[in-house]
């Protein structure tokens, strides 16, 4: 089956949080497109805009619905993953 959904995830490389939602999506087989906000200041920007200014990471976006934080459940409900 075709993934069809678009996963995009802004962190920074130092963060542990960051580091664990990205090998939970690779475990998962869900490719993304990582951001690192620390060297791409637009994309920070960006993030920002999507989050009402949250300035932390990881956030995922999941066909531009954003998640704040490694949260697991939210993510598993974005990807219908049981």
């Amino acid at each position: 089956m075709e993934q069809t959904v678009k996963v995009i995830v802004f962190s920074t490389p130092t963060c542990f949080h960051c580091n664990n939602l990205k090998r939970y999506l690779k475990e998962k087989n869900i490719k993304f497109k990582d951001i690192d906000v620390s060297k791409d200041r637009a994309a920070a920007l960006d993030m920002q805009k999507r989050t009402n200014g949250n300035t932390g990471v990881p956030v995922v976006l999941i066909n531009n619905r954003p998640i704040i934080g490694f949260d697991k459940s939210k993510i598993n409900k974005f990807l219908n993953i049981n």
